[in-house]
């Protein structure tokens, strides 16, 4: 892996971003002591999802939902009748 002092990494910067992107990863060093590490990166493209309705028909809702298991979540609150 080649290594290259901050200075000259400033001057050719364009064409070392360049070749990262091809696979060819670098070093910039500052005094002689690596700093960062340059390589690409495989992200993907963001893709947009639709969130919406994005579980429609894959279940189905009680028609008493509103009212279901009404009398333990009453005990819970008001205590044992």
């Amino acid at each position: 892996m080649r290594t290259y002092d901050i200075q000259a990494a400033k001057t050719h910067l364009s064409r070392l971003v360049e070749q990262a992107a091809k696979g060819e990863s670098f070093v910039i060093t500052k005094g002689g002591k690596p700093m960062v590490k340059v390589v690409a990166i495989d992200a993907p493209a963001p893709r947009r999802t639709k969130r919406l309705g994005f579980l429609a028909g894959q279940f189905t809702v009680p028609a008493d939902f509103d009212r279901m298991d009404e009398d333990e979540i009453a005990a819970l609150f008001y205590g044992e009748e």
